[in-house]
């Protein structure tokens, strides 16, 4: 359970700036630390639960300092932020984001955050993982199938079987208009229209004809997988199970993440993703950690975040270890990715592009509303 969130806020209210935000930006984690102290604590507004795992860690790393996690969608931290800071209001330290093409547009933008690299940890950070956002580690949004009833492997092998009778009512995605990861897969989708065109062929032998309406095979195919009666959810977990429930019987596929593969034991679930899939199973895109602006405790704030990059261990250590699963890829090179891991450079999806996902999502959410 996370704690109260406001009221660990109130402790900690306007302390005096110690230091400007460039100077705090180039001290170490052990100087943070010693200020962090005398701030008392840091707020997060996180896209995954796992950000109960990191509060015990931090905890126990950095006592007396006390960190306070609210597990809220991208979405939502969107909204929630624009719609704070707009009042004058300023009580988040720190947002763990995804939905990295409207974070560009909606706050970084306009100054809503911004980016800090922790020194320790820069040297070791590609230069896209490190502008214009801080980018924590890679995940997905990709096929999964029920390997229990399916142990011979994937039951698709190519996007466009999805459209097939075979398939209607049996493919699931949490509502695109409500999670913008989804949308930014199906907008990915549209963007490789000679792809789709290609994968199209190898199933169905002939070149696809695209209506009149839409621009490319990468649009055929959503408008093609909504006509086929897509299941449509309020959350992951609804998703996770209707498709991985390890006694189910012809179970759906759906495009979920990854990385939900680690509570396959837990969950009695059966979850894998299918890799062999054409043209792509799906889309990486970006986990962002950044600092809000005006963040009550900045110094605690740029501690947390240096804390979420892990300890120089091969796995990253207690800190990264929520992270350290199959199927979420860290950006920092000294990091090991889990052994049960498809590698990175072996898993079939790709990677998004932000600017031109950016350019293109509102079209392909129009064309979505019409669909539904």
């Amino acid at each position: 359970m996370f704690k109260t969130f406001r009221a660990a806020l109130v402790a900690a209210a306007c302390l005096p700036a110690v230091a400007t935000a460039q100077d705090l930006d180039q001290l170490s984690a052990t100087e943070l630390y010693e200020l962090a102290r005398k701030e008392g604590s840091v707020s997060v507004f996180s896209l995954s639960s796992r950000i109960a795992r990191v509060e015990k860690a931090f905890e126990e790393a950095y006592p007396g300092v006390d960190l306070v996690g609210l597990d809220i969608s991208s979405a939502k931290q969107i909204a929630r932020i624009a719609a704070e800071q707009q009042a004058g209001v300023h009580a988040v330290d720190v947002l763990y984001i995804a939905d990295a093409p409207v974070v560009l547009r909606d706050l970084l933008a306009p100054g809503r955050i911004r980016t800090y690299v922790p020194p320790r940890v820069a040297g070791q950070l590609d230069a896209q993982f490190k502008d214009p956002l801080l980018v924590h580690r890679l995940s997905t949004k990709v096929l999964m199938y029920n390997e229990a009833a399916y142990p011979n492997g994937s039951p698709v092998n190519n996007l466009w079987q999805l459209t097939l009778p075979e398939w209607r009512g049996r493919v699931m995605m949490v509502d695109p208009t409500q999670r913008g990861e989804l949308l930014d897969l199906l907008t990915e989708i549209a963007l490789h229209p000679e792809d789709m065109a290609a994968a199209y062929k190898a199933q169905f032998g002939q070149d696809i004809a695209v209506d009149a309406d839409l621009n490319g095979a990468g649009e055929q195919f959503i408008r093609n997988l909504f006509l086929n009666d897509l299941i449509l959810l309020s959350n992951s977990d609804d998703l996770n199970k209707a498709v991985g429930t390890r006694d189910a019987q012809n179970p759906p596929v759906g495009f979920g993440t990854y990385s939900d593969r680690r509570d396959n034991e837990e969950e009695g679930w059966a979850l894998q993703v299918a890799n062999d899939v054409t043209p792509a199973n799906g889309i990486l895109f970006p986990a962002i950690l950044a600092l809000a602006d005006k963040a009550p405790h900045p110094a605690a704030a740029r501690l947390l975040i240096d804390f979420m990059f892990g300890d120089d261990s091969a796995d990253g250590g207690v800190a990264f270890a929520p992270f350290n699963v199959p199927g979420d890829y860290a950006t920092r090179s000294t990091i090991s990715d889990d052994p049960d891991s498809v590698p990175l450079e072996g898993l079939k999806a790709w990677t998004i592009d932000t600017s031109a996902v950016a350019q293109n999502r509102a079209r392909i959410a129009d064309l979505i509303i019409t669909l539904q």
